[in-house]
Parts: structure tokens; C-alpha cells; sequence
């Protein structure tokens, strides 16, 4: 935090600076206009379009405004006056670029937006000197060393705002973030734990039914036939329960395997560093590392609400479904995908008028999806039931949207987000389509 003493002496030093710009009425105009509007728009490209405008407005000028776009670390078009909605987005000509003092380039004059370089550490992109980009006006052939001087100070209020803007942003998408891994830890993690007690429990129990079965044995002899027998039945139940509680065991081990790797892929340190979910990748079975772990999970449920499970990717060659993938977010997506199935099944009657309640899950391999040369694999889960309604279906991945279909059954909203978000960042897309009995939402991941 700075003094009392060092804010005083700032002012002083730019009520100095600004008796030696000795800015024109129109300038200062001009200057004011652009901080009261700034702070009026919300909107980004809102603001952009302000950047270019105040020198159309106020002096006559064309302008174009280059940044750094934090989602591809590139300096981009993002606003300009003449033809404004044409050819956004797009870099620069090679010959302009920043330069640490305002220049001239054929007809226009260069003028660099820097950053706070305090905090130039905390956008969410990599930046050279502080530079976020610049400012081009023109014609400009006859403006002189005053007019530079003040479009290199405008340029200088336009990176503060600016990086003031992309602060606010990050820490916008970091809390969104924050929150819906904190929602996706109680879904994956909190709640499921709870099976913990029920295993715990059992485990006790048959401990106890043990201790109970060694002291009948240590009373038991063997001098007769009959004590012969008791004995041997005594050792069968013995048997038993051991096999009982190696089989509780192995349950316990399952459950810790698969919230030990919730656990390692939810609270990854980089994702709270980064604010936003980060890969660890490898090359794995989708089918036998990421599938079936989570339909185990569920499968006792699907049974005891009569959904049969088709397998799918039986008879798959096992090559096809080998696949390069954080396993962990992978695993988190199907555990979602069936959590939905296992909330949303219904019963409906086939055309040969018989009933069906299931579910099926499967892949298939789609030719050129992501262009020439380059397949997509389409990962599916079915499950029957009435389709969504067509209006409902475009807004399934937004965040905390749930179709009119889900009635009273508990959830967030967020499954279907955290799905979209974890395949997005693999490079992949994801979709909805209703299919003959039900609906069938699925994935699409680089070959």
C-alpha cells in the first residue's frame, strides 16, 4: 500500500505534466469524454468501438485499435471506424507494429498502449515491455509533435482502462470458475463420498460376526465325530465371512481409487493458479481407464431402477478407442454423463410395442470432422426417454440451465457445463441429438 506522502507528490507531479502537455480545450474535450464514457459501458467491444471514436469524433480522424486477444496471445484487430464491422480480428500489416515511441507509417501514426507494468504479471496473457497493443490514426500527415504528444497520452489512459478491464474480466472468470469446481467437487466428490459409511459399516459388521466366530473356536475341540462336524461348519462360516469382507474390501478399494483420482483432478493446483481447468494428458483405454470404472459406479443403481446397459463398444477394434486424455476430467465427464442417465431414463414402448428403459454407450470414428486428414471419434451415451424439447436443446451446455424435463429430480445445472468445458479444452466439441426412443448426448475428440 502507498503513503499518504507518495499519492501527494503523484499529484503534484501530474498537475506538472499537464501544465507542460498545455492540452487545448478540444483535447481536454476530449480526454474527459473518453474517462466519463469508459466507465458508462460495460461491454468490451462497447469500449473498443469508444477508443476509436473519440478521434473520429473530436478531431476527424480514422483510427484503428490493435490488442493483444488474451484467449490466442496474439495482437489482433478488435475496433475501427471506418467499415466497423469488417475485417475484425485480424493482425496487423507486418510493417505496423508497437514501438516505444508514437511514429509515423504512410499515412497514419503508430501510437503504443502499454499496460501497468505493476501488474502486467496478472493479465491473462503474456506481454513484451508492458505493450498490450496500439493505437493507428489517420491521415495524419499533418498533425505535429503536439498532436503525437497527446495521442500518445490518450493511448497511455486507453491501456490503463484497458488493463484495469482484463483484470476485471480474469477475476470474473476465475470466481465462475472457482464456483463451478466447488459445485463439481460436492457432486463427484462430497456426496458420493457418503458411500464411505455405508462400506465402513458393513466391514464392521462382519469384523464383529468374526471375533465372534474365533471365540467359539477357541472353545470348540475336535474329540468327537459331531464336534468334528460342528467345528467344520464353523470353519466354513469362518470362511465365508473372510470371503465377505475380501469382497468388501475390494469395494472400498474401488471407491478410494476412483475419489483418490476426482481428488487429484479437481483440486490440481494449476487449475486454482491458472483459474481455469489445465490438461495432464496421456495415452489411455477410453474404454477400459475411463468408461468402465464409472459405470461401475453406477451400475447397481441402474439396476435397482430396471435400466439395462447396452454395451456399444463391444467388438470395437481395441486401437480405435485408445485415446490422449487428461483420464481424470475424462472419467469426471462420464461420471456426469451417467449421473444424468441414471436421474433422466424413462420407460418407452418400441414400435413391436415392447417397453424399454436403458441406456447405451459406445463410439464411433467420423471422417475429416476436424478437417482433412483429421478424424474426430464421437464418444455417445444414449439413454430412452421422451426428447427435449427443440427450443430447450441449444442452451444444454449453458451453465446452470435445465431443461423443463428434469421435474423434481436434485441438481445444479452445472454437470453439462463442466462436460462442455473439460472436452473444449482437449480440443473437442460437444452435442445433443434425439434419436428413435431417447437422446443421446455425446462428444467429439481429435482422433
Amino acid at each position: 500500500m502507498v503513503t499518504t506522502t507518495y499519492i501527494i507528490e503523484r499529484i503534484e507531479s501530474k498537475k506538472h505534466d499537464y501544465r507542460q502537455y498545455d492540452f487545448i480545450p478540444l483535447e481536454n474535450n476530449a480526454i474527459m469524454t473518453f474517462f466519463d464514457l469508459a466507465q458508462e459501458f460495460d461491454s468490451i467491444d462497447d469500449f473498443y468501438f469508444l477508443c476509436v471514436t473519440i478521434p473520429k469524433v473530436f478531431f476527424n480522424l480514422e483510427a484503428r485499435l490493435y490488442l493483444i486477444d488474451p484467449k490466442y496471445n496474439e495482437l489482433l484487430l478488435v475496433a475501427k471506424t471506418e467499415h466497423p464491422e469488417e475485417g475484425l480480428h485480424t493482425p496487423p500489416p507486418p510493417e505496423l507494429q508497437p514501438n516505444g515511441t508514437p511514429y509515423h507509417k504512410g499515412h497514419s501514426l503508430i501510437s503504443t498502449i502499454r499496460g501497468k507494468k505493476f501488474l502486467i504479471d496478472q493479465l491473462p496473457f503474456k506481454t513484451t515491455s508492458d505493450v498490450l497493443g496500439f493505437l493507428e490514426v489517420y491521415p495524419a500527415d499533418g498533425l505535429g509533435p503536439h498532436q503525437e504528444l497527446f495521442f500518445e497520452k490518450y493511448a497511455n489512459r486507453i491501456g490503463f482502462n484497458i488493463h484495469n478491464r482484463f483484470l476485471v474480466e480474469k477475476n470474473i472468470e476465475h470466481l465462475k470458475f472457482i464456483r463451478t469446481l466447488v459445485a463439481d467437487i460436492e457432486h463427484n466428490i462430497i456426496v458420493p463420498n457418503m458411500v464411505y459409511k455405508l462400506f465402513l459399516r458393513r466391514l464392521k459388521g462382519k469384523i464383529m460376526k468374526n471375533k465372534e466366530i474365533e471365540e467359539l473356536l477357541s472353545r470348540c475341540s475336535a474329540a468327537t465325530p459331531e464336534e468334528q462336524a460342528c467345528l467344520e461348519r464353523i470353519r466354513t462360516e469362518m470362511r465365508d465371512v473372510n470371503y465377505s469382507l475380501t469382497d468388501e474390501f475390494d469395494n472400498i478399494e474401488k471407491h478410494y481409487r476412483n475419489m483418490s483420482l476426482f481428488l487429484e483432478t479437481l483440486l490440481r493446483r494449476s487449475h486454482f493458479d491458472q483459474g481455469r481447468l489445465t490438461l495432464r494428458t496421456k495415452q489411455c483405454n477410453m474404454k477400459r481407464d475411463v468408461v468402465l470404472p464409472q459405470l461401475e459406479r453406477y451400475m447397481e443403481q441402474f439396476q435397482s431402477q430396471g435400466i439395462t446397459v447396452d454395451d456399444r463398444f463391444s467388438g470395437m477394434p481395441e486401437e480405435e478407442i485408445i485415446s490422449v486424455v487428461d483420464v481424470g476430467l475424462m472419467a469426471q465427464v462420464y461420471a456426469n454423463l451417467f449421473s444424468n442417465a441414471l436421474k433422466y431414463t424413462e420407460e418407452v414402448t418400441t414400435e413391436s410395442g415392447e417397453k424399454i428403459k436403458c441406456i447405451s454407450y459406445g463410439h464411433e470414428i467420423i471422417k475429416d470432422f476436424f478437417g482433412p486428414g483429421k478424424d474426430g471419434v464421437k464418444f455417445n451415451v444414449f439413454s430412452s426417454g421422451p426428447h427435449i424439447k427443440p427450443e430447450e436443446r441449444g442452451r444444454l451446455y449453458e451453465e446452470e440451465f435445465r431443461a423443463s424435463n428434469v421435474d423434481n429430480k436434485p441438481g445444479t445445472g452445472l454437470g453439462l457445463a463442466f462436460i462442455k468445458n473439460a472436452v473444449e479444452i482437449h480440443g473437442g466439441v460437444v452435442g445433443y441429438e434425439p434419436t428413435q426412443y431417447g437422446n443421446n448426448f455425446y462428444f467429439i475428440l481429435p482422433r
